[in-house]
């Protein structure tokens, strides 16, 4: 369906492309909007703060692919990039996304659970998680 999303050998490319962090940002603020609108029974647009997802990313193992010298910024850039790939390839609906959110009342630990669910689902060699 999207042509433009290369064709990754492993977590760690996906992790690092920054268009795809790009696209990742505005799918993960909207699927945070879902749950958050779901709540309140009223629509909401919402922002994932980056400490957020760098957390996330941190608590679900991810953190050690990445170069260790790099900002929380960067790191929910990943996060983004992880979530929207699976998406994309997919390896997980916007229904499925929504409904691992609003599991987890805490959001590092409901984004931490997305991610673990995504790398299990993907098919790309790595590392040892």
């Amino acid at each position: 369906m999207f042509t433009f999303v290369l064709k990754y050998k492993n977590l760690r490319e996906v992790l690092m492309d920054q268009k795809l962090a790009s696209l990742g940002d505005s799918f993960v603020n909207f699927i945070y909007s879902l749950v958050l609108s779901k709540r309140k029974e009223e629509p909401i647009g919402a922002k994932v703060d980056s400490r957020i997802l760098s957390e996330a990313l941190k608590k679900a193992g991810l953190r050690k692919l990445l170069p260790s010298r790099i900002d929380r910024h960067t790191q929910a850039d990943a996060a983004e990039a992880l979530i929207v790939y699976a998406w994309i390839q997919n390896i997980i609906t916007m229904k499925e996304s929504v409904n691992i959110l609003e599991q987890h009342e805490d959001p590092v630990e409901a984004f931490c659970t997305l991610l673990l669910t995504t790398t299990k689902k993907l098919n790309l060699t790595d590392i040892n998680l």
